[in-house]
């Protein structure tokens, strides 16, 4: 029980900080100018609740995938751990990551008519990067037991998701743009660590895999 705890705190600084709410705070604001308050609402709910979903379902299943593809736990902790990486890096450059959406999709959610499912919720919210994240954090745990506090950590990312989306406009307003950018290099950088780390088990354990 005493191993869930670290888990559980390692996988909600690593889901939320992947997912990133703030630094999509001004693309949401970009791509529902004009809304009226309550289709905004609706929309942040449906973007949480279809993120929550993806991330969930490759978390409950991402390790049947390792098994169809043949893929080794080791060699997949390396690659998400590249991927965050490189989310981070841009985060500390106060970059939108381009491992979550392209200036081309973003462009095309603004004359979109429902961008609640894309590009809020894929791949904004639930991208290459988190859904990495999700599977690497799941297959941490030794039991069934260990996968309640990284289901519990994305729980709680898009119930935080919502109420941010809900009240994009205040959360500009009181951080500004300097605000999110000093956020964003602070989160960037816990992210990076937590890539590394990653990437250090996968190497790890890839090693001791091909010794034996």
């Amino acid at each position: 029980m005493t191993e869930l705890v670290p888990l559980f705190l390692v996988a909600l600084s690593a889901v939320f900080f992947v997912v990133d709410p703030v630094g999509v705070v001004p693309i949401f604001l970009a791509i529902t100018a004009g809304d009226s308050p309550e289709k905004l609402r609706r929309t942040a709910l449906r973007a949480s609740l279809t993120g929550f979903g993806m991330l969930t379902f490759f978390a409950l299943f991402g390790g049947v995938i390792f098994k169809v593809f043949g893929i080794s736990l080791s060699a997949f902790r390396i690659a998400g751990g590249v991927l965050l990486l490189m989310t981070a890096l841009d985060m500390l450059r106060a970059k939108s990551p381009g491992t979550r959406t392209s200036p081309e999709e973003t462009e095309e959610g603004v004359h979109k008519e429902d961008v609640a499912l894309v590009p809020l919720a894929i791949p904004l919210l639930a991208g290459p990067g988190s859904i990495a994240t999700a599977m690497v954090l799941m297959a941490k745990g030794k039991s069934y037991v260990s996968a309640i506090p990284v289901l519990l950590a994305i729980a709680i990312t898009f119930v935080v998701t919502y109420y941010i989306l809900r009240g994009a406009s205040l959360v500009q307003r009181v951080l500004g743009r300097s605000g999110v950018a000093i956020l964003e290099r602070v989160m960037g950088l816990i992210l990076a660590a937590i890539a590394v780390q990653f990437m250090a088990e996968g190497i790890v354990d890839f090693v001791a895999r091909r010794a034996n």
